[in-house]
């Protein structure tokens, strides 16, 4: 039988022709199947595109709070973040947002369906944050790339509204900053009353700065602004710093320079990695270092208190690796116990000292908090009052006078000559 014949009598065979039937079925739905999944990277690499923002990223929170405002209302599987936000009655309301849980939702912005992944590693958790890690990615059909720069763009502006009219607080969390309890509502910056024009000073030289970067880049000079506020406590130094922030519609970013475990290294990461429109305060600068004039005794009672060098502290300011673009608000209670090295210019440009009271300043203390029409004539007599006693007084002191007799009159707040003689 030659192999024709073989061939032959075999295709004659039912059970070969069965046989070979469902291995051609099982071949070519491999094919397909190997097609489909081909194409299907093809069509998602080339006609999908696709957006991943890890929970490090700056904007993912900001994006939860879009996707809040946007996408629960079309999903049926949400998280909950419960927050609470002060009213001007000072009433604290309950705040609940639903948030995509984790999990795959659709959503809609403008003409375009997009689908929303939202994942949580149970394992792995984000070191500075200490939150398990999470990354929301969405797709969405087309190659236009801007629809998520819309969405990312969208979201921050929502985020701005929500703290307009605020001043953000931020604090340093491991390498990077976070954000500080709850956005405070603006101090106006004519509430806190400084002797002389000392305000007015600040204020000017600051808007100034801010509005002039290209003055610093046309001769080479550093962009950055150094001020230290020095006086005794009380007298009003980092209210005014607060009161500042919101007129310049500024963030603050407090550092504690003894905070254990800051290095050098990091104090120049954060300086360099702070949130941008902000200001950046070191209060109560005295306690972090002693000057180097210092008896060796005194020193050897600060040792091991942090991390921090003195010269790092220096070069972080003004050195060569320092950062521009900054303002650096500084305090102290004792000017006499800073290193010049510290408080020279280039590191300290502006130096401001907020003093006790001045009657004048008194006296537009006493007109803020009494506007009846006897305010103004009973101003200057309660003035004369508190220097009757010859002892030199600080804002916080009037202030809180003033606080005791919230209820009173001008004039029975003058009745009262034995608490003003304690002042």
């Amino acid at each position: 039988m030659t192999f024709t014949d073989y061939v032959s009598a075999l295709s004659d065979n039912p059970y070969f022709g069965a046989g070979f039937g469902l291995f051609g079925l099982g071949a070519g739905a491999a094919i397909l199947r190997k097609s489909l999944q081909g194409g299907l990277i093809l069509f998602r690499r080339h006609y999908m595109i696709t957006l991943e923002v890890p929970c490090r990223d700056k904007s993912y929170q900001w994006l939860l709070h879009w996707m809040t405002q946007k996408g629960a209302r079309s999903t049926q599987h949400l998280s909950v973040e419960t927050s609470f936000e002060q009213k001007d009655t000072g009433h604290v309301k309950t705040k609940y947002d639903f948030i995509p849980s984790i999990g795959t939702h659709f959503f809609r912005y403008k003409t375009t369906w997009i689908r929303v992944e939202r994942t949580r590693e149970q394992h792995t958790l984000d070191l500075h944050m200490g939150i398990p890690w999470e990354t929301v990615q969405l797709t969405a059909f087309g190659k236009d790339r801007n629809i998520y720069f819309n969405i990312l763009e969208e979201a921050r502006q929502m985020a701005l509204k929500a703290h307009e009219g605020k001043t953000v607080m931020y604090t340093a969390m491991g390498s990077e900053w976070r954000p500080l309890g709850h956005p405070r509502k603006r101090r106006p910056i004519d509430s806190v009353v400084l002797d002389d024009t000392i305000s007015e000073r600040i204020v000017q030289d600051c808007k100034e700065f801010i509005a002039n970067p290209t003055w610093y880049t046309d001769r080479g000079i550093p962009y950055r602004r150094g001020y230290l506020l020095h006086g005794p406590p009380g007298c009003g130094k980092s209210s005014f710093i607060t009161a500042l922030a919101g007129d310049l519609e500024f963030g603050i970013c407090v550092l504690n320079l003894s905070e254990r475990g800051l290095t050098d290294d990091r104090l120049n990461h954060l300086l360099s990695v702070a949130p941008q429109q902000t200001i950046i305060l070191l209060e109560d600068i005295d306690a972090a270092f002693l000057s180097r004039e210092d008896t060796a005794q005194q020193k050897s009672a600060y040792e091991g208190l942090n991390r921090v060098t003195f010269s790092g502290l220096l070069n972080c300011l003004d050195g060569v690796a320092s950062t521009e673009a900054r303002i650096v608000f500084m305090t102290t209670n004792y000017l006499d116990r800073l290193d010049p090295a510290l408080i020279r210019p280039g590191r300290v440009d502006v130096k401001e000292h907020i003093g006790y009271c001045s009657q004048t300043q008194i006296e537009r203390m006493f007109l803020r908090f009494y506007k009846d029409e006897e305010s103004r004539e009973k101003a200057q007599e309660f003035a004369e009052k508190v220097f009757a006693g010859g002892k030199n007084v600080s804002p916080a002191q009037i202030q809180g006078y003033f606080m005791f007799h919230k209820m009173c009159s001008s004039k029975e707040v003058l009745a009262n000559t034995d608490m003003i003689g304690k002042l």
